[in-house]
């Protein structure tokens, strides 16, 4: 075919069909879900001291906390573009790559979020937890409906999105996961899939043994503030890391499986692993915000254990597509 037939072809295809009613309502509430988070980082930015108590460290911003807010500020507002991506007819010609890489750094971000936070909530139900008015009151940092509304905001953020990218990806992607998993991926992928699988059994015990009540390699601020409550978080990031490492197995040995399933974990899982454990190790290198003594060595390690694993499964989870894609 000619370059001029195929630019005419391009010219004449049909636009994408507009979202329907039920994704238009996502959309809504997704970037109405950001709002209370957008207008609480752009209050403080100005200097306001609202949901800030007395004796809290953030009434002594300094450039970090200037520039943290700022970056997480931009973050947020990002979902709104997301947003008008995944529901204007547009949004289907944006190159795979540039949506790709936000929806998975957001899907790694908000996935602990999702469910952890509820997890807290019934543990404090159940009365096992001591919730962020006794915190409060014991460490002043900020206000508790600060975490309730920032928190219950990032909940409905991350399903509203869920809900988007989903058919989204299944309209312009969804030939890439039908069938099996098929041919097993060459045996250098395997070894890192391998790495993968590896790191993240680590990175789970690791955790599992924090969640569970071990204070070992914490430190003695950690160690004391250790609940119920923070063994729920804790679980969770290693639920995340295990996620990453079974989907890049099963994604690198091929076979029968359906591969909606292994790209499912791979992509939640090494998002999760990979973002988040990027995140706290690079905060955690700067001023501690709730003027605590940082985390220990060994909170550092799993830190970048998360990292490396996430980093191993999104590596077979890219070329699990390529390979998808040119078959």
């Amino acid at each position: 075919m000619s370059t001029r037939a195929v630019r005419t072809a391009y010219a004449t295809r049909p636009p994408a069909p507009a979202p329907g009613a039920g994704r238009r309502t996502l959309g809504a509430v997704a970037i109405a879900a950001t709002v209370p988070y957008l207008a609480l980082k752009t209050a403080w930015l100005s200097g306001s001291r609202t949901g800030i108590p007395d004796g809290s460290v953030l009434l002594e911003p300094g450039p970090f906390f200037i520039a943290a807010n700022s970056v997480t500020l931009a973050m947020d507002a990002s979902v709104i573009l997301l947003v008008l991506v995944l529901t204007r007819p547009w949004g289907i010609r944006v190159p795979a790559w540039l949506l790709a890489v936000p929806v998975f750094v957001a899907t790694g971000l908000l996935t602990p979020i999702v469910t952890a936070f509820p997890g807290q909530l019934l543990i404090r139900a159940l009365g096992f937890g001591e919730g962020p008015v006794a915190a409060a009151a014991r460490e002043p940092f900020l206000d508790p409906w600060v975490f309730n509304v920032v928190y219950g905001g990032f909940m409905v953020q991350g399903l509203a999105l869920a809900g988007l990218f989903v058919p989204y990806a299944r309209e312009r992607w969804g030939r890439l996961w039908q069938g099996g998993t098929g041919a097993r991926l060459p045996s250098s992928t395997g070894v890192v899939a391998a790495a993968a699988a590896t790191a993240g059994l680590a990175v789970a015990a690791v955790y599992a043994y924090w969640a569970f009540g071990g204070t070992a390699g914490l430190g003695a601020e950690q160690a004391a503030a250790h609940s119920a409550e923070t063994g729920v978080v804790s679980a969770v990031h290693g639920m995340c890391a295990l996620a990453a490492g079974a989907g890049a197995l099963l994604l690198a040995r091929g076979g029968g499986l359906r591969a909606r399933w292994p790209l499912a974990l791979a992509w939640i899982g090494a998002g999760a692993a990979l973002t988040w454990g990027a995140w706290v190790l690079v905060t955690s290198l700067g001023p501690q915000l709730d003027g605590g003594e940082g985390p220990s060595s060994a909170v550092l390690l799993a830190y970048a254990g998360q990292m490396i694993t996430g980093s191993l499964a999104a590596a077979v989870l890219t070329r699990f597509l390529i390979s998808r894609r040119e078959g």
